[in-house]
């Protein structure tokens, strides 16, 4: 039995960009098998579109508050999104705010 796919964003507050975040998501997403993408947002945050199992989704947000060496994660806030077929599969870091 395979569990259902649910997709959520968390939008990463603090020293978070020019540290690798982006990057560490990615990674963290790929061992995890979470799929998505991850970007800068004009206002300093780090925007990360993410989909998997429940179970997937709680590991890679305490990933995520947990932040590369260089980071300084003040926040992480957390939304229920909808899982969009074009983020299905893989994830990627994304260059536009």
């Amino acid at each position: 039995m395979r569990a259902e796919k649910q997709a959520k964003r968390f939008f990463v507050s603090g020293r978070v960009q020019g540290v690798g975040y982006r990057y560490f998501a990615m990674d963290t997403a790929e061992q995890l098998s979470v799929t998505g993408y991850a970007k800068n947002l004009a206002d300093g945050r780090v925007e990360v579109y993410a989909i998997g199992s429940s179970d997937q989704l709680r590991n890679f947000a305490r990933e995520l508050r947990r932040g590369p060496a260089l980071a300084a994660v003040a926040d992480v806030a957390e939304a229920e999104a909808e899982v969009l077929l074009a983020f299905s599969s893989g994830f990627s870091v994304t260059f536009d705010r």
